[in-house]
């Protein structure tokens, strides 16, 4: 699987329980570690583990690699690593706090593309 259909699969399962805000950036100039991050809010601890785990689901069925996955205890901040694409699921304080958008994609407006707005 490509890696824009990778990111259209990682969005649906987003958007099917509700995800907000999505973000998807393209960090592949700046690390050689992953080459896309996705960002989206939850406006529940549960909810946030709901995207996760329903993210997670939707990968493994496509047959992708799935690997860690942390945060899941507390749900304010769920990170999902799926090789070339590191999900981050938060609630909006928390996301507003540590502001990855602006960290990873600082200078590199053109590369981020929020898919989905806030609703």
């Amino acid at each position: 699987m490509n890696i824009e259909d990778k990111i259209k699969l990682i969005v649906a399962a987003l958007e099917d329980i509700k995800g907000r805000d999505i973000a998807v950036l393209d960090t592949s100039r700046l690390t050689s570690l992953f080459e896309r991050m996705v960002i989206a809010s939850g406006d529940s601890n549960r909810q946030t583990r709901a995207l996760a785990d329903n993210v997670r689901e939707k990968v493994k069925e496509a047959g992708e690699h799935v690997g860690n996955t942390e945060g899941e205890e507390s749900g304010d901040w769920v990170l999902l690593d799926l090789g070339d694409v590191v999900v981050h699921v938060m609630l909006p304080a928390v996301r507003a706090h540590y502001n990855l958008e602006e960290l990873w994609g600082a200078g590199a407006a053109a590369r981020t593309r929020h898919v989905r707005p806030d609703h």
